[in-house]
């Protein structure tokens, strides 16, 4: 007598474990994706702000919030400050000549300049803009020698002229001249230009037919010849720096 066969017991649940696999990965896939987007936000936050610190400096926009316009919930911490971004931007105007020629009178009048304040000046002219070396601080009395302390200075000069027309001007006061080499202010005046005219010449590389020398005597103040003060004015060398070529 043959024996039956017993039927195994068929486990129908065991797709449960399947599921519940599958389940714990999806948690586990959007855990990431949520954990990913909050760090985005983060990121997203300290670049705005970054951003709009860095343009309120340069004033590139008109800042319209002290916070960007993004979600508070991201994160953040709202008490740290964002470094600016190191644009290579340069938003400021080309200097005009004027202002060049007053950074050139500030650089020989500093401390290490080795020119007193009022031996280097600037102003606008009508042709240009003038620099003007005053005689205390470039010529003895009577003479058109340079002193030794104002070579440093010319050197100085020399080499940060533009490339364009210059007029090197002499001047004096209205006192007579008395001088066996010079008969009136005329021949002081334009031996004084032509000191500083060749001066600059050998020790830059400005064109010669860009270069120019006048001699006006007394003929052409700046201050008034009544007074100590006035005459020590007047008694100049200009280096004319013009704004629009001559006409030839």
């Amino acid at each position: 007598m043959s024996r039956k066969k017993k039927h195994e017991h068929v486990n129908h649940e065991r797709w449960l474990v399947s599921y519940a696999d599958f389940i714990t990965l999806l948690f586990a896939f959007f855990v990431v994706l949520f954990a990913s987007g909050q760090a985005d936000k983060k990121k997203q936050q300290r670049f705005a702000s970054a951003m709009q610190q860095a343009f309120s400096q340069m004033a590139l926009f008109e800042p319209h919030a002290k916070q960007p316009a993004l979600n508070s919930g991201s994160g953040s911490n709202p008490d740290a400050e964002p470094k600016p971004l190191e644009l290579p931007l340069d938003t400021g105007k080309p200097a005009s000549l004027e202002q060049k020629v007053a950074k050139l009178v500030a650089q020989q009048t500093s401390p290490d300049g080795g020119m007193k304040l009022g031996e280097l000046t600037a102003r606008k002219v009508q042709d240009g803009v003038a620099l003007s070396l005053h005689e205390g601080g470039f010529f003895a009395s009577g003479s058109a020698e340079l002193r030794p302390e104002a070579v440093t200075v010319l050197q100085q000069i020399a080499t940060q002229l533009p490339a364009m027309s210059i007029r090197v001007e002499g001047h004096t006061d209205n006192l007579p001249m008395h001088s066996t080499m010079y008969a009136s202010n005329w021949e002081l005046s334009s031996a004084r230009a032509a000191t500083i005219a060749r001066f600059l010449l050998e020790h830059s590389t400005v064109n010669p037919s860009l270069l120019s020398v006048a001699g006006y005597a007394e003929f052409h103040p700046v201050a008034s010849n009544a007074t100590t003060e006035g005459r020590a004015a007047n008694r100049r060398v200009d280096v004319v720096f013009l704004e629009s070529s001559p006409k030839q």
